[in-house]
């Protein structure tokens, strides 16, 4: 069965709050359903069926709009990618996204819902980013970004960049550590990892699991804790490895099993931490 990735057409719950700039943009939500619309009825007409890597949902009242792509599908392909909104203030066309500032009134946008980290980021889509442009990235965007800038400005931009800024901030701790990096990475395929489960881990990896932490318990010194810190570290380094190659080929499903383990070797680096302060 294909995972499915929500794209959403519209803008976010708290753009929702502002009618005027859902007013300006109507008319572009309007055109991207006829847009869809002839795509389907495009595709029906020429092989009778429905073929095409999109299932159109029609919209309940209140609800968003969706369409949905399996993972193979490009967004570039669909002609709903052509739409574009204007600034909220002067009502200028938002050539970028996602777009922090208008270029020509310079006011604060609001966020756009269902925009990736790795696009807020201006990140390449890949399980080895370059982590210090990651940094060098979100440094700069905080800069400007932060609230602190917009004390003396209207209410609505002061919310816009407090969104922006705590979306940033969110998104710089996601893409930062290989872990949450991937697990992200699923969760975008339509995969995730239960909390508080085995999440299929096998019994032997878990035995093995059992006995890291009990020598972990019993070690007597610094030194005891600190040399198990650096296997788990050594293990976390092989699973980059591994999750890597399998995120490359597209293997979700082994990428997942390597993160389920990544996620209990993490935990008990968390508690090789803790140790070593009860020495101090």
């Amino acid at each position: 069965m294909l995972s499915v990735n929500p794209l959403r057409i519209v803008g976010s719950s708290r753009a929702v709050l502002h009618s005027s700039w859902l007013t300006t943009n109507r008319v572009l939500v309007s055109k991207a359903v006829t847009c869809t619309a002839y795509c389907m009825s495009t595709s029906l007409h020429r092989k009778g069926t429905w073929h095409s890597n999109m299932n159109f949902r029609a919209p309940r009242k209140g609800r968003e709009l969706f369409y949905f792509t399996n993972q193979s599908a490009s967004p570039r392909n669909c002609c709903t990618s052509q739409i574009k909104l204007n600034c909220w203030n002067c009502k200028h066309l938002l050539d970028k996204r996602p777009a922090f500032f208008c270029v020509s009134c310079k006011a604060v946008q609001p966020p756009v819902e269902g925009t990736s980290y790795f696009k807020i980021m201006d990140c390449d889509y890949t399980f080895t980013l370059d982590t210090q442009k990651l940094q060098k990235t979100y440094l700069q965007l905080q800069r400007s970004l932060h609230p602190d800038n917009f004390s003396q400005k209207s209410v609505k931009e002061q919310e816009y960049s407090e969104s922006q800024s705590a979306l940033v901030n969110k998104a710089y701790s996601t893409l930062q550590k290989p872990l949450s990096r991937g697990l992200y990475m699923l969760q975008l395929q339509g995969m995730n990892i239960e909390e508080g489960t085995n999440s299929g881990a096998d019994s032997n990896f878990l035995m093995k699991l059992m006995e890291i932490n009990e020598a972990l318990d019993e070690a007597q010194t610094p030194e005891e804790a600190i040399m198990i810190g650096r296997d788990i570290k050594g293990k976390l380094a092989d699973l980059t490895a591994h999750i890597d190659a399998a995120l490359r080929k597209g293997e979700l499903q082994a990428a997942k099993a390597i993160l389920v383990q990544m996620k209990y070797y993490a935990n008990i680096e968390e508690k090789v931490k803790e140790k070593l302060s009860e020495f101090l």
